[in-house]
């Protein structure tokens, strides 16, 4: 049974159900009307024959009928009775008896009045004088079981030249002498009309089949398979894979709607990456700042004494070559512990107005020699028109330094070009504002760092659904709905949320959700007002007017793109992590750790995106003014 269910709810299964269900009634009601016409087209020439027919008769018989000759008449009317599709031909006197007949038994019985071949001229129960031609005929069936039978009169009228003659035994007054009646078999006609349904009903199957077949046929290929490729899509990023992307998109809706799938993973991934990378950068950072003021006293001696020993032995070639590798990998390991260092300084940023293309003109000052050994041209697209923002000028200097020294290193001896793209871009404050403090109405912190949602810090709430009762941690990126219930909730039932510490309720009780009527929590955020949302969990509304007031946030956006080697897929995400480094013995692994840790002091954020062989581009964004996007 739920196999069938999960069938019918299908929208592939639908939409062929739909429009065959409204082939069939068009079809359907087509075919009724069309075999209804060609029925009424085929009675209509049978009762227009009948009525020729009619009257051949009455035109055969008049002449003999003036000579009074029964015989003949009775000869003729015998000879007509013949044809296999007559049933029967009778001539009736105007008191109902039967004169003529086809069927000699009935020569001479008195038909009722109201009988079927009676009723149109005695309807009233006086006979009529003229009857019109439309009148003439009536279908009936003698027995219930037998075929139908086509009957038409035809009134003989009185004429000057019957009544004028001797045999007349009428009054010359009279108007009608009597009728003419002939009945014919149907039975050909209704097996027509039954041949006509029958071909009407297996047109009508054959077209509602192939209908079906075609609809269905293109639904399969034009919305169930890329309803099938998007769900598909949709569990592999469940399960973590954010590198899923949907191929062979068509040109419709359903390639858009894959399009801006594949957009929205790729920016996920970007994000998610950003978040993983902010949390590892905390936690690495306290360990780099303990081991490299453990490491530095050492170090420092070891270079002293090295350095004092291979002035000692000038007169040992072979004491001052390992000497010489003593010092040389001393200071190696300075560098490293410097960086280290530098890594997990959390000094606060020396913040002032500055002008982002003055930055890159000094740290293009400084690079100058080395861009030109190595051949390389810099390539400055500024926004003139570029508002200054509120950062460390040392640090942002910093950060554009080791990025133009890694483009540098990335091209190579080779030659070729750094481009470096100021802007000015605009981001709804939805997806980017991160809650680092919430508290209840008791000052109680809300913060949770033992459980991060992306590598973030999440907001602790004891939740009561129903019977139950747990913790549900939110997510505290405003606008992301992605939390985590330790307990089964029912949408459906009664919730509250409130502090895990004193219990006070979070549920305003003056407010409503807008989209789902249900109950809204409303959680104070320090200095920054309250954020509320829907508790129920049904949709996704919530609401931080503070935020929402200060309107989509604008940035300053740099673009720093290298002709280089280029970054393997592999690697893209690790190149933030400490020590990771491309460079061997050459590099350190913290450049673009320490690049990273500047960017998030400064609440921007960075990016990157590479393609092998033909180059890199890291994206920063950093907030104007004092926009911050973190709070």
């Amino acid at each position: 049974m739920k196999r069938v269910k999960k069938l019918f709810s299908k929208i592939s299964l639908k939409l062929i159900w739909v429009v065959s269900v409204t082939a069939i009634l068009i079809i359907g009601v087509y075919s009724y009307f069309n075999v209804k016409s060609q029925s009424d087209v085929l009675i209509s020439e049978v009762k227009r024959h009948s009525n020729q027919l009619s009257e051949s008769v009455k035109n055969a018989t008049r002449n003999v009928m003036l000579l009074n000759a029964r015989d003949l008449v009775q000869e003729i009317i015998d000879r007509i009775g013949k044809d296999p599709s007559i049933n029967n031909v009778r001539i009736l006197n105007k008191e109902g008896e039967i004169i003529y007949s086809a069927h000699k038994d009935d020569i001479g019985k008195m038909l009722d009045k109201r009988a079927e071949s009676c009723y149109a001229c005695h309807a009233e129960n006086k006979a009529l004088e003229k009857l019109p031609i439309k009148d003439r005929t009536r279908i009936f069936k003698p027995n219930p079981d037998s075929t139908r039978i086509l009957g038409i009169i035809n009134p003989i009228y009185n004429e000057k030249s019957c009544s004028e003659a001797d045999c007349h035994a009428h009054s010359p007054k009279a108007k009608v002498l009597g009728v003419l009646d002939i009945t014919i078999s149907l039975a050909e006609v209704d097996e027509q009309i039954r041949q006509n349904e029958i071909r009407e009903v297996l047109f009508a199957i054959i077209a509602i089949t192939a209908i079906g077949f075609i609809i269905g046929l293109f639904v399969k290929r034009w919305v169930d398979h890329p309803v099938k490729e998007l769900i598909k899509a949709t569990d592999q990023v469940a399960t973590g894979n954010l590198n899923y992307a949907i191929q062979d998109l068509s040109k419709d809706e359903l390639g858009s709607l894959g399009k801006s799938f594949n957009h929205m993973i790729k920016k996920l991934d970007e994000t998610s990456q950003q978040l993983y990378q902010s949390t590892k950068m905390a936690s690495l950072g306290q360990l780099a700042a303990g081991v490299a003021h453990e490491i530095n006293n050492p170090l420092t001696g070891v270079l002293t004494y090295s350095s004092f020993l291979l002035k000692r032995t000038k007169d040992n070639p072979q004491m001052q070559e390992d000497l010489n590798v003593i010092v040389r990998e001393t200071i190696r390991s300075r560098e490293i512990v410097k960086g280290l260092l530098d890594f997990a300084r959390q000094s606060t940023p020396k913040k002032s107005l500055i002008d982002v293309n003055e930055i890159i003109n000094r740290t293009d000052a400084i690079i100058k020699n080395q861009l030109k050994l190595n051949h390389i041209s810099l390539i400055k697209i500024f926004d003139r028109t570029l508002p200054k923002i509120t950062v460390d000028a040392n640090q942002i200097q910093q950060v554009f330094l080791n990025l133009f020294v890694n483009a540098i290193d990335a091209i190579g001896n080779n030659g070729g070009s750094i481009t470096v793209t100021t802007s000015q871009i605009s981001l709804s404050p939805k997806g980017i504002t991160q809650i680092k403090n919430a508290v209840c109405a008791k000052n109680h912190s809300l913060i949770n760092t033992d459980h991060k949602i992306g590598g973030m810090s999440s907001l602790k709430i004891k939740i009561r659904s129903g019977t139950n009762e747990g913790f549900v941690h939110l997510n505290p990126i405003y606008g992301n709905h992605h939390h985590y219930f330790g307990i089964s909730h029912d949408k459906n039932s009664t919730i509250n949320l409130s502090c895990p510490i004193c219990d006070i309720s979070f549920i305003d009780k003056n407010s409503k959700c807008p989209k789902c009527g249900g109950p809204v929590y409303k959680i104070q955020i320090p200095n920054q007002g309250f954020i509320e949302g829907c508790a129920s969990f049904k949709d996704d509304w919530q609401k931080w007017d503070l935020i929402d007031r200060a309107g989509e946030r604008k940035f300053v956006q740099i673009e720093i793109n290298d002709t280089g080697c280029g970054i393997p897929p592999e690697n893209i995400s690790k190149i933030f992590e400490p020590f990771f480094t491309t460079k061997g013995q050459h590099g350190t692994g913290l450049g673009l750790s320490v690049i990273w840790g500047i960017i998030d002091n400064h609440n921007g954020s960075i990016s990157v995106q590479s393609e092998i062989e033909k180059g890199s581009t890291f994206s920063i964004r950093l907030p104007q003014g004092d926009t911050i996007r973190s709070i």
